[in-house]
């Protein structure tokens, strides 16, 4: 009889643990409460020890720049920022003083995903940044550059999508293409990301449409979208990793429209040219032009788009 308690008991106390820590909970983060705080929580400086061609690369591309772009994006930053008081009378936002984390998310969800680790006040500290910069202030411009789409932002914010399926992403790891011992002082384990190679790790944010999980959705890129609804069905086969990254060996540097290469590859065009002359009136003869111009998009979605 006490063996059947005594059982009873230990079921009891297991299911109480899973009921109040399941095993699909999230592992806690801690907040930031600088812009400094969340810079070293989200460094990978030490991955180029040991990845210097990939890391290399990465410094070069508009992701280890995410929040000032070409600069347009840092214009586009300072003006949504603004808009918070400014436009939207309903979002609690008076003046730069009354911004948190959750009011820069539906910007910051893509550009810079751990913001929303940051506590208000270096919220705050990274609005005021950010509108600096865009007054070309060179000390908030190198500051707001430090926020960006880095390695753990890729290989581990990021890596798991299907949740409920492939469990929470593990702080204490990397993700990759495939698992076991990763030489790193922190991050000691290297853990596979089912999504690393398709398409739908990228469109996680070069994406489908309006975010409408927000109070005020916002809609930047579709280009995820575009390729399921039209390459794909038009026979498509090829993933945003090949021809932005395996194809010619871009790499980490992952180009887009800017880069020469990736234009030739995106599209084809011809020009055709015919010139005469036009008699307007006796005496009036005006040179004109016929002038043709062919464009066929061979990019994998729609053109242009982000």
């Amino acid at each position: 009889m006490r063996e059947v308690w005594y059982l009873r008991f230990v079921l009891f106390f297991i299911l109480s643990l899973f009921l109040v820590c399941p095993v699909w909970a999230k592992e806690p983060v801690k907040k930031a409460k600088t812009v400094d705080e969340l810079i070293k929580m989200f460094d990978s400086s030490s991955c180029k020890q040991c990845h210097p061609k990939e890391y290399e690369e990465w410094s070069k591309s508009i992701h280890a720049k995410s929040l000032i772009g070409t600069p347009r994006t840092l214009g586009s930053m300072a003006g949504t920022i603004e808009s918070l008081w400014k436009e939207f009378p309903h979002s609690g936002v008076k003046s730069v003083q009354d911004i948190t984390a959750d009011h820069l998310m539906f910007c910051m969800k893509c550009h810079a995903p751990q913001v929303k680790y940051a506590e208000p006040s270096a919220a705050r500290e990274l609005a005021e940044l950010i509108l600096k910069a865009a007054q070309q202030d060179e000390a908030a411009w190198k500051k707001v550059e430090q926020v960006n789409i880095n390695c753990l932002i890729c290989h581990q914010e990021v890596a798991i999508v299907h949740k409920w399926l492939d469990g929470e992403v593990d702080r204490k790891a990397v993700y990759g293409k495939k698992e076991g011992a990763h030489m790193d002082a922190k991050y000691k384990t290297l853990k596979k990301s089912p999504i690393m190679g398709q398409a739908v790790f990228c469109g996680q944010c070069h994406g489908t449409g309006p975010n409408f999980e927000f109070p005020q959705p916002s809609q930047c890129t579709t280009t995820y979208g575009s390729y399921l609804h039209a390459y794909i069905p038009s026979g498509g086969a090829k993933t945003c990793q090949d021809c932005h990254m395996r194809e010619d060996g871009i790499g980490h540097l992952m180009p887009a429209y800017r880069d020469k290469r990736m234009i030739k590859k995106a599209l084809d065009y011809s020009v055709e040219a015919t010139g005469y002359y036009y008699l307007h009136k006796p005496g009036d003869l005006r040179p004109t032009a016929r002038i043709v111009v062919k464009m066929k998009g061979k990019a994998g979605h729609r053109m242009p788009d982000g």
